[in-house]
């Protein structure tokens, strides 16, 4: 080996020690965070749609409340990444979650005031922290090795499963207490998002140092001079040797893919999500048997995290998008064969319903990051969570016209069949994306 090898071996290691050594402190703070980003996105998931469907008088437009919360979490996506590509993940995610409580804050004036436009404004802008929570997961990514980015990003969704749900589960008691303090029942859940939002884009801004992006971003720059100039010494006296543009990288094929994968996903599960509660109690259901169900939902969309991403991992980003489009078909079909009165057929349903989206979004975000760059990694990534964002809010809207018009069961059985779309984009996908150990 020669001296510049020696050299490059050595620089080589003490960049990997630097990786692991950070990337263990960031996955603590992502834990911390993803805790708390939990039980504020659970507001809004358990009570949002009846929380409109009160203010309105109208079933109809109960689906109004997904739409502005994934209309908002677009916008917050798009934000977030930028601000990310640039400042680092510290900053981004830290204002984005701020955002979120702010917004809950607002929600909880405007159902306390009944002021419809404050009630669709602060829903938009409380929905900054659902886009947060989910760009959270990428943290996790910027410095784990390919081999281990399925496992990182599952750390990061598997912590949100204590607050979210606990969130649901707590909606009986939250709404005691609002009512003790002379607000509506269905803003007690919020206060709760308010207080649970603002500490964890505390904890971002403050505990998240060094920060994992910029830090991923310096070190890969570090390997390439190195390669760079070994790749020089090599050439030292060659008159063939040519100078290097520096094309702006662009994302692989792959990372469209993922992006694909995260978007039916996405439509699927909030369609049938958002209206569940509303079916729920028009066939007289209580809020604790709502909170129930919606709690059981959460935890099959996050708890299943940590064996999803080994399995991601080893068994591959495609073999778990397709199994994350079976699985959401059998949640359709349970959900349009289960009796209005049966709770545990419900259960099962969205329990389903939270596994196929887990599946297909732990699959979807290691395939984009398999196939971006630091370069480019952070604002490719908020604008394919854009997309995520704009097809739930969809997704929201047209599930209460589709409910109104023919009925939960249609309603699932759509969901499933749109999810079956993703296995013939993911065969084909396979055969023009060069392979990988991963893939």
């Amino acid at each position: 080996m020669t001296h510049g090898e020696d050299v490059r071996a050595a620089a080589t290691a003490a960049i990997a020690a630097e990786r692991a050594r950070v990337q263990r402190r960031t996955l603590t703070v992502v834990v911390i965070s993803q805790v708390l980003g939990g039980a504020g996105l659970a507001a809004g998931v358990t009570v949002g749609a009846l929380l409109v469907q009160d203010v309105l008088g109208s079933t109809s437009l109960a689906g109004v409340a997904a739409a502005l919360l994934t209309l908002g979490s677009a916008l917050t996506a798009f934000l977030v990444g930028r601000v990310t590509q640039r400042l680092g993940r510290r900053i981004g995610l830290g204002l984005g979650f701020t955002a979120g409580g702010i917004g809950a804050i607002g929600v909880v004036v405007a159902a306390t005031t009944a002021l419809v436009p404050l009630l669709f404004l602060s829903l938009f802008v409380y929905g900054a922290g659902t886009a947060t929570n989910l760009q959270a997961r990428y943290a996790g990514t910027d410095l784990a090795t390919p081999a281990r980015r399925g496992s990182a990003i599952s750390v990061a969704m598997v912590s949100t499963t204590l607050g979210a749900v606990a969130g649901p589960n707590l909606v009986e008691p939250l709404g005691a207490f609002a009512t003790g303090l002379g607000l509506p029942a269905l803003a007690g859940p919020f206060l709760l998002a308010a207080v649970a939002y603002l500490a964890a884009g505390t904890a971002f801004l403050v505990l998240l140092r060094p920060d994992p992006f910029l830090l991923a971003r310096r070190l890969d720059a570090e390997l390439a001079q190195l390669d760079a100039q070994q790749t020089a010494a090599e050439q030292v006296g060659s008159k063939q040797a040519s100078p290097t543009t520096a094309a702006r990288p662009r994302p692989g094929v792959g990372a469209y893919v993922g992006a694909a994968v995260m978007v039916v996903t996405q439509i699927a599960m909030v369609a049938v999500m958002t209206m569940t509660p509303v079916h729920m109690r028009a066939h007289h259901h209580g809020l604790g048997e709502v909170g129930l169900v919606i709690g059981i939902h959460i935890a099959a969309m996050y708890l299943p995290s940590l064996v999803t991403g080994v399995l991601v991992d080893r068994v591959g980003r495609t073999p778990m998008a397709i199994a994350a489009g079976v699985t959401l078909l059998l949640a359709g079909v349970t959900g349009a064969l289960a009796p209005a009165d049966s709770l545990g057929l419900l259960i099962l349903a969205l329990a389903l319903l939270g596994l196929g989206w887990n599946f297909g979004l732990i699959a979807g975000t290691a395939l984009v990051v398999d196939h971006t760059v630091p370069a480019n990694r952070a604002r490719t990534q908020g604008t394919l969570d854009v997309l995520i964002a704009l097809a739930g809010a969809g997704a929201g809207v047209m599930s209460g016209v589709v409910m109104a018009g023919v009925g939960y069961g249609a309603l699932s059985i759509a969901g499933g069949v749109l999810a079956l779309l993703l296995i013939p984009v993911l065969l084909w996908a396979r055969r023009v994306t060069p392979r990988t150990r991963a893939s």
